[in-house]
């Protein structure tokens, strides 16, 4: 796992060395292990790296042997000895024994199409000298980041965002941006908080050149040929590919284990390595002192019955510490709580391990979510009804319905009934977001003049409409696994693990496990009321009866009480500075009910508060948001 940034210009002007080197200094943490340098006229390369495989030679950036193409790389291929093996059968040399090398002589060999045949996750940028372009890629999946700014002739990039703001003056926060921040928690790509500055997008790659930049997919999901088996062939064909993804992951020249929740598909995860492994498993679980957000007895009965070498850690957390840490290394605003506890274990881990296994992906990819249940429990009531009903008398009554602020669910009848109203997608969205009304409220009239008509929800609306299933549930994975799956859980991990230094690996977002599980039948992966019926089926056997049946737990830590104690004076002193950006007199509305515990509005202040920080964390002398509305900062 590493750290990659650097500078293309097409103008072949003279670059200073000390520019990348100060990019690449951003990155330590991603690579403290060493760091490398390639330097051409208009090409400038660094490299951090984080040793894996081929410790002693896999040097970055590397080259083919005529030093005509260069790569840096950060990831894993997961298949690089069967490439190696068909490159070398077709005369290519290789110098070391890294996946990296892969990369350049399949490139020599296929061209672009190279990326379609790895295995694995990455983010790639390469030199191609003879073509005089640059290629940035980036996994099916999105595990891996990479961002980038476009300057006419110059092309900079960087695995984080801090990294391409060394290498230029990122420019002007996006106000688009802000309002996706605000209605999904995060920043969906391409955009970044910044105007000039986009992610790639997962399964593309960029080619720049004189041309410009021109974008590309290689690679999409498909829930469009469910395949007819019986349970007992799905189960068979399920396990071997997920003890295969497994096997493919452990790999590595450092100490390696597994993330233990002891949750079902963390747990399945410790299963399988525990199959393919003849020594007991490195396991690491964290717990906190309120109970309620604790799994360690889940992941202590798991370890018991698998014998794994359990590694607990009692997690005490420092409020303000790790809020002011996560704003350093997400870049941008991101307010998924979860990020706190997913902090705390990687950094457990990492005392023990350099490689850790997680259970990450199971959810978008056997329909684990609750809210699947829910939307299915939506599209059942609304068949109920004919479509001039819903139209005509539904949709007004909804209209009509106040709004109850702070009632229990029960009496929500103004949002069932949009729901029952709306399309499945619209009422899937509805239960996914902030509503408008809440982010609306939530900015001044100066900020919600100038986003005029804009709706942060018509891009996932395009994502719904490209998913080629036929049936409501797999429209809706497909939607999260263009989005929420990327943007919120893959950042997520990836800053959580890179920030101690630990490689996180997923068996359960190998490309080739996801495609399986897209062609099982609906009905399969969600069946009455529970999701991820077949894979619980598959991997029953493996643990304790009734072991499985446990309601999913959500990995959190206690975020309301925080606002009204270990929080509460600082959060008051910087979520109600006037900036022109917020509608202070609602922003007081909402604290006071949460204080006096009326409501919990802990999601949409943590959202605040997170902006705040990463204000506070990069944003120094003032400058105006696109369109401008006041002193929205910048570094």
């Amino acid at each position: 796992m590493c750290g990659i940034c650097g500078i293309f210009d097409l103008d072949r002007c003279s670059l200073r060395p000390e520019i990348v080197h100060r990019m690449a200094d951003t990155l330590w943490h991603r690579g403290p292990d060493d760091a490398g340098y390639h330097f051409e006229p208009g090409v400038g390369l660094g490299h951090r790296r984080l040793s894996i495989i081929d410790i002693s030679t896999g040097h970055q950036p590397i080259s083919n042997e005529d030093a005509s193409v260069w790569v840096v790389f950060n990831g894993e291929i997961y298949n690089y000895m069967e490439l190696r093996e068909q490159l070398e059968s077709k005369g290519h040399k290789f110098r070391t024994k890294s996946d990296t090398e892969v990369i350049v002589h399949l490139y020599e060999e296929v061209g672009e199409e190279c990326f379609a045949r790895l295995r694995g996750m990455f983010a790639i940028a390469l030199w191609d000298c003879k073509r005089k372009q640059a290629i940035l890629a980036r996994d099916r999946l999105g595990k891996k980041p990479l961002f980038y700014l476009h300057q006419g002739p110059r092309l900079i990039f960087g695995s984080e965002l801090k990294a391409v703001s060394a290498g230029s003056e990122p420019g002007t926060p996006d106000l688009t941006a802000l309002a996706d921040y605000f209605t999904f928690l995060y920043i969906p790509a391409p955009k970044s908080i910044y105007c000039a500055v986009q992610k790639v997008r997962p399964a593309h790659y960029l080619v720049f050149s004189e041309h410009g930049i021109r974008e590309q997919a290689y690679w999409d999901i498909s829930f469009s040929h469910s395949e007819e088996k019986t349970e007992d062939q799905w189960c068979e064909e399920i396990l071997a590919s997920l003890i295969d993804s497994v096997r493919v992951r452990l790999i590595s020249e450092v100490p390696l284990g597994s993330f233990l929740s002891g949750g079902m598909d963390s747990s399945a995860i410790v299963a399988c390595m525990t199959r393919l492994q003849n020594h007991p498993v490195t396991t690491c679980t964290i717990g906190f002192k309120e109970e309620r957000f604790s799994e360690i007895e889940h992941a202590r009965t798991v370890s018991g019955h698998l014998g794994t070498d359990l590694k607990e850690h009692i997690v005490r957390p420092d409020a303000t510490q790790i809020t002011e840490r996560l704003a350093w290394h997400y870049d941008e605003p991101f307010a998924d709580s979860s990020a706190v506890p997913g902090y705390y274990v990687a950094k457990a881990a990492r005392e023990q391990v350099t490689v850790a296994l997680t259970g990450d992906g199971g959810d978008e990819g056997f329909a684990g979510y609750k809210r699947y249940v829910y939307s299915l429990e939506d599209e059942r009531l609304r068949s109920m009804f004919p479509a001039f009903f819903r139209s005509r008398v539904v949709r007004p009554l909804a209209d009509w319905y106040p709004r109850l602020e702070g009632a229990p669910r029960l009496f929500k009848a103004k949002s069932t009934l949009q729901r029952i109203a709306d399309d499945p997608l619209e009422a899937y969205l509805d239960r996914i977001t902030v509503p408008a009304w809440v982010r609306s409220s939530l900015f001044s009239e100066d900020v919600n003049r100038q986003l005029g008509g804009y709706d942060p929800l018509e891009q996932f609306r395009e994502h719904y409409k490209h998913a080629d299933g036929s049936d409501t549930l797999s429209r809706l994975q497909y939607l999260d696994i263009k989005t929420y799956l990327p943007d919120d859980i893959c950042v997520k991990l990836d800053r959580a693990t890179m920030a101690v230094s630990l490689e996180a690996r997923c068996p359960l977002l190998d490309h080739r496990l996801m495609e399986m599980a897209a062609r099982i039948p609906p009905q399969l992966r969600l069946r009455k009321g529970a999701g991820k019926y077949i894979l619980k089926k598959t991997i029953s056997s493996m643990f304790p009866a009734g072991f499985l049946e446990r309601p999913k737990q959500g990995f959190g830590v206690p975020i309301a009480e925080w606002f009204r104690t270990d929080l509460r004076e600082w959060a008051e002193a910087i979520l109600f500075e006037p900036d022109g950006l917020f509608n202070l007199k609602h922003l007081r509305h909402v604290w006071n009910r949460h204080q006096a515990m009326i409501q919990d509005h802990s999601a949409v202040l943590w959202g605040v508060f997170m902006f705040r920080q990463w204000q506070k964390t990069f944003q120094r002398r003032p400058v105006p948001l696109q369109g401008s509305v006041g002193p929205f900062t910048r570094s």
